[in-house]
Order: C-alpha cells, then structure tokens, then sequence
C-alpha cells in the first residue's frame, strides 16, 4: 500500500501533555477536597474528552452532573493557564514532521481535546508544519472513536481512507483507524501500553517516531 498522509492524534503522539493535564485536574481535585492522583494514573483518564477525564478522576460518588460540570468549568480555566507549562512535543517528533514534509506526506491531527485547546497548541509548538486539516472535539460533531472526524481530514486532505495511516497511541484511536478504513499504526512512546494497541487492531506499533518512516 502507498501512503499519501498520516493523520495524527496529540495527547500522546505528537505532545506529551501528561504532566500539565494531571496537574491541571489535581488543582481542581485539591480545591474541592477530593483525592488526588499520581501523574501515571491519568495516562487511563486521558482520551475521550474533557468530561470523562473529569469525570474518571473524580471518586465515584462524586460522579454527578451537578459536580462534573463546575469541576470541568474549573478544569478548562485552569488548563488555559497552564497548558504549556511542562508540555512539548516527544523526542524525535519535530525530526519526524521535517522528513514527512520533505516527502511529500500531507498531515492532519484529529484528537479528542477540544477544539480552541487543539489549535491554540498546535500554533504554539508546530507553527512551522504544514498540518491541514487539525481537527479537535466540538460539540456538534461525535468523538473519536467515531470515523467521521477522521474522514473529514481525508477529504480535506484529497487522499482515499485507504491511503492514510492514523497514528495514535490509544486502542480509540486504533478503532477510529478500522472504521475509516485506514492503516492503524501505534505511537508506542505514548500514554497506553503497546499490548493495548496490539490488542486493538495496530498493523505495527512503533517504539519510536522515527519508525514511521519505514512504513512509507
């Protein structure tokens, strides 16, 4: 098969954001009296949007609406102050994104992080990579591990499902792979664990960004 683009996930492919997420809900745990948790912990919570990483974090009897939603509030406020404090992009990724461009590989980014935070980073650390479409969680639209967002970027991009890797590093992002129709290719340097990605259908897992090229 000959690959045209690749289309990436963020938290945990491109940007290890582990570290500012876990202390953006541990602030709002603390400030609400909650227990809070070790930073490895959220490598579980993190993937499927704000709410639910809220959501997994808080004690389960505290898993209301009523709670949930100020402490999400509260969450995006604080992450809007913090989100680049500890953040940036894996090791070998900048290198990565150079050779892609260079050969000719056309690049989108469809995660579950909202929207305006999507943007707003990928301006931040990737203002020099030609990323088209970048694709974050609105409302209107289903989240990952639904297809749609990822065939919207094949569109916008002008390459068939077929023709795209979707790299990510969750088992979400190796189903949203399947269900478009494109190569599911895991980032082994991210939050899961490879045996998750394996588990979830990944055609390779590579242990480093720099492994991606041999699949071109």
């Amino acid at each position: 098969m000959t690959y045209k683009a690749v289309i990436f996930d963020l938290d945990g492919t491109l940007l290890d954001t582990l570290d500012d997420l876990a202390g953006a809900v541990n602030r709002v745990l603390a400030r609400r009296g909650y227990p809070q948790h070790d930073a490895n912990a959220y490598r579980w919570f993190i993937g499927d949007g704000s709410e639910v990483l809220m959501r997994r974090a808080l004690p389960p009897e505290a898993r209301t609406v009523d709670i949930i939603t100020p402490c999400l509030a509260d969450l995006l406020a604080d992450y809007h102050q913090h989100w680049h404090d500890l953040t940036r992009p894996y090791e070998g990724i900048p290198e990565l994104l150079t050779d892609l461009g260079e050969r000719g590989i056309v690049m989108a980014v469809v995660t579950n992080k909202p929207h305006q935070f999507t943007h707003k980073m990928m301006a931040h650390y990737f203002a020099e990579t030609p990323f088209y479409p970048v694709f974050g969680q609105q409302d209107h639209l289903p989240k990952k591990p639904d297809p749609v967002q990822a065939l919207r970027a094949a569109d916008k991009m002008g390459v068939a499902p077929a023709n795209c890797i979707f790299l990510g590093d969750s088992a979400i992002d190796m189903q949203t792979a399947q269900r478009a129709g494109m190569a599911p290719v895991g980032a082994g340097w991210g939050f899961r664990p490879v045996d998750e990605l394996r588990s979830a259908g990944a055609q390779v897992v590579c242990d480093h960004p720099s492994a991606l090229l041999t699949l071109l």
